[in-house]
Parts: C-alpha cells; sequence; structure tokens
C-alpha cells in the first residue's frame, strides 16, 4: 500500500507512507524530509579524482 503523507520542507518532493513505513524522516520540529535532503548533511561529498 501507498499512500502520499506529504512534502519534504527543503525540497518539496512528495513522502509516502509504504505498507506502514514511512519513506522519510521527520525532525525536531515535527516537519517531514525526505531522505535525500534528511541524509545530505551527513554524507560526504563526492570528489572525481
Amino acid at each position: 500500500m501507498k499512500e502520499l503523507v506529504g512534502e519534504c520542507i527543503q525540497c518539496g518532493k512528495e513522502v509516502f507512507c509504504l505498507d506502514g513505513f514511512l519513506n522519510g524522516s521527520v525532525d525536531d520540529q515535527q516537519q517531514l524530509l525526505c531522505f535525500e535532503c534528511d541524509g545530505a548533511e551527513d554524507m560526504p561529498k563526492r570528489v572525481s579524482p
């Protein structure tokens, strides 16, 4: 089952609930983030050789 939960507060991408699991995250202020925006700060930048 796929149900629209809302939009990411940073990029506007639709965030869904897939079979009971949120396909994103909620921050401390109870705002919805997609996984890409939520992990963007923690991921190292890719450097070309």
